[in-house]
């Protein structure tokens, strides 16, 4: 039997790119491969048949790396198979599902699965963009529901191949821009309105690909009603929170607000049922509420004008022992950011399927229950976790100095205190604050800022319409029932870092451009408060962080360095006292660190001692270390050492015993009299000895 293929081409950037259909993973509720180049996706979508008993849309999104994809056999050394997703994974299976959410109707409590799985990667097309493509036809030919299709465009501009100047993902349907991710170097506002604007063209030829596919193979949508509240309930619950909003909003008592309404509605008499339905229609009077106080009246539910920032306040230097720390707030925001610095062997190895690397720069967030005032088991990092931490270091990396400037590895720690809107900004700028007290030669602060949308609506239930409204600095009604979360980090000079998500359609250029400007006003008020705390890195490091000295030897003699199994590098690091460590890179850098300068020096001048060009006739000293019958060894230092032959013992000619002129451990000065195949010749004639 052979696969029946449906076979769909177009190209991206230049490359072939194809949706391929046939009977593969027939028994999913759609399955197609996606090619781009040589990168190739299975992508696949199922439903479950009955509704779950959920308060939420119950759609997950599964990115499943395959280390065959790239040809490699990774995994721990006892077990060759993949684990627990990677960071990268991870966040790929987040960028995917950030796009396609907004575009389900919101009442769905089926559970639906999509599931990428990477078959094959060729080391140049990202699968992020072929794996998103490849979703969005696959439920667009599904049986499922859904308001797609989505179009991707990535943008990546170099100054060489190890500086990237941008990287840019946007994805949208057609005419509207839904989901953004930018990593840049202090790019202007208008420079990226331009890239939004050639993003919107590239997703609009993308959607009209896949309509045409969807056209001739897509199967007709299931029909799923969604039971529309009984209107004598919807009066209770509106007649019930008249007037009672905006107190509970001010006094952040919402909780015992719809606590007190269920318990009105229990007296009347309503079912478990209609309390159900009630807790839906209470979010909905909330959400109407916030919108048209921000639409109609332009306040806010904290009396705030649109544009402006909550209080602020910065402390840098928190703790003495840390290597670096701050402390940043912005309203009942607060976090506190920890840096260590660590010599290049604390650098993480990162093995994926599509790379093989070490990162020098890290930057880890943590979001323990008691920040949002309540309980529950702590875990590992989630996927919010990571994403939160992976947009910090994208909105920093940037400005971290090279390792030639500056050979530490860098780890920042984000702690989340108090958590009511952003915590992943606020961690941006008090990292941005830890890294210049660890008196990291950090270029210059960078400041994030969250900014929010409140669409118009006709009514309580009907889509927004285009007028709207922009707000600054989003706090937790304003997050949980806006439209739009648009993060936004970078310095005075321009743009670092954007990531953007919505809960309608998408948003347009005109709003992308209101949002920077909007972005760019918050950005340097906040930078005024970082730079009136600490205006620029400290002038030194902290006495508890490693000190780290660099030097050069020939590539060709790193081996000579290292010794068998690293016996002549463990032997220097015993030599020196120990709690010293060696690195070298393969173009012959050695870096020794250590919290004691002592032992870091005595380490460095046995390396350089080894590796010591001599010059015939200089004069040494060195250390008798062997006595044999025509001459003693002495010890120049570093591993290196020299022979001084019986006849240049002495003054006149040939003594008789070895031992008459020198003594094992003496302190000698030589000469060189001859270098040979790397054996160094010394003489005492001549040589006056203290």
């Amino acid at each position: 039997m052979a696969l029946h293929r449906n076979i769909y081409e177009t190209s991206v950037q230049g490359t072939p790119f194809k949706i391929e259909i046939s009977e593969l993973a027939g028994q999913a509720n759609a399955a197609l491969l996606g090619h781009w180049g040589e990168t190739v996706v299975l992508a696949t979508v199922v439903m479950g048949g009955e509704a779950a008993n959920l308060g939420y849309f119950p759609l997950t999104v599964d990115y499943e790396e395959r280390f065959y994809a790239a040809g490699k056999i990774l995994g721990s050394r006892f077990v060759r198979r993949e684990g627990r997703p990677s960071d990268e994974a991870m966040l790929s299976g987040r960028l995917i599902d950030r796009t396609i959410r907004p575009l389900f109707d919101a009442r769905m409590r089926r559970e639906i699965q999509v599931t990428i799985t990477v078959l094959s990667y060729d080391g140049e097309h990202d699968p992020d963009l072929v794996s998103l493509i490849a979703v969005s036809t696959v439920l667009g030919v599904s049986d499922i529901p859904w308001g797609g299709p989505v179009g991707a465009a990535m943008f990546e501009k170099k100054e060489s191949e190890e500086k990237v100047i941008y990287k840019s993902f946007f994805a949208g349907t057609e005419g509207l821009v839904n989901m953004i991710e930018f990593e840049g170097n202090q790019i202007s506002e208008t420079e990226l309105v331009s890239l939004f604007a050639e993003g919107e063209q590239e997703i609009a030829r993308l959607v009209a690909f896949q309509k045409k596919i969807i056209s001739e193979i897509g199967k007709p949508k299931q029909e799923i009603s969604f039971a529309l509240p009984d209107p004598r309930l919807r009066d209770l619950v509106s007649k019930f929170l008249k007037g009672e909003i905006q107190p509970a909003l001010e006094k952040k008592e919402l909780a015992k607000l719809k606590q007190e309404l269920m318990a009105h509605l229990s007296v009347l008499g309503e079912e478990a049922g209609a309390l159900k339905v009630a807790d839906n229609l209470f979010e909905e009077e909330i959400d109407y509420f916030v919108h048209e106080l921000a639409i109609t009246k332009e306040k806010r539910v904290d009396g705030r004008a649109l544009d402006e920032i909550r209080d602020l306040y910065a402390e840098a230097g928190v703790f003495e022992r840390m290597h670096g720390s701050a402390l940043f707030i912005r309203g009942n925001t607060q976090l506190l950011a920890v840096a260590t610095l660590g010599p290049p062997s604390a650098e993480q190895l990162v093995e994926t399927m599509e790379t093989s690397t070490k990162k020098r720069f890290m930057l880890h967030y943590n979001f323990p229950n008691f920040s949002v005032g309540e309980t529950g088991r702590s875990r590992g990092p989630g996927r919010r976790e990571i994403g939160h931490g992976a947009l910090a270091a994208k909105a920093l990396r940037a400005l971290i100095p090279s390792k030639e400037e500056f050979p530490y590895a860098i780890r920042i720690v984000a702690e989340t205190l108090s958590s009511n809107g952003s915590s992943s900004m606020a961690t941006t700028c008090s990292s941005s604050l830890a890294l210049m007290d660890a008196g990291v030669p950090f270029k210059k602060h960078v400041a994030g800022i969250a900014l929010g949308l409140m669409m118009e609506q006709n009514s309580k239930s009907e889509a927004r319409n285009p007028k709207y409204k922009i707000l600054t600095d989003i706090q937790g009604p304003e997050d949980h029932h806006g439209d739009m979360d648009f993060k936004v980090a970078g310095t005075a000079d321009g743009v670092t870092a954007i990531q953007m998500d919505v809960k309608i359609g998408g948003i347009t250029k005109e709003v992308f451009e209101e949002a920077l400007s909007r972005g760019k006003k918050a950005r340097l008020q906040i930078l005024e408060v970082m730079n009136r705390v600490l205006p620029a890195p400290r002038g030194k490091l902290s006495d508890y962080a490693p000190r780290i000295f660099t030097l050069h030897i020939d590539p060709t003699r790193i081996g000579e360095l290292i010794g068998p199994g690293g016996k002549t590098i463990n032997g220097i690091i015993a030599d020196a006292g120990g709690e010293v460590s060696i690195d070298i890179d393969e173009d012959g850098t050695v870096y020794v660190a250590s919290e004691h300068k002592e032992r870091a020096d005595k380490a460095i001048a046995m390396v350089q001692g080894m590796f010591r060009e001599f010059i015939i006739g200089e004069t040494l000293e060195g250390t008798v270390v062997r006595i044999m019958e025509f001459g003693a060894i002495v010890s120049l230092g570093g591993k290196q050492d020299g022979m001084v032959h019986v006849s240049e013992l002495g003054q006149e000619g040939f003594v008789k015993n070895v031992s008459d002129v020198v003594k094992m451990g003496q302190r000698v000065k030589v000469r060189v009299v001859k270098i040979e195949n790397g054996r160094v010749g010394l003489s005492m004639k001549g040589v006056a000895q203290s």
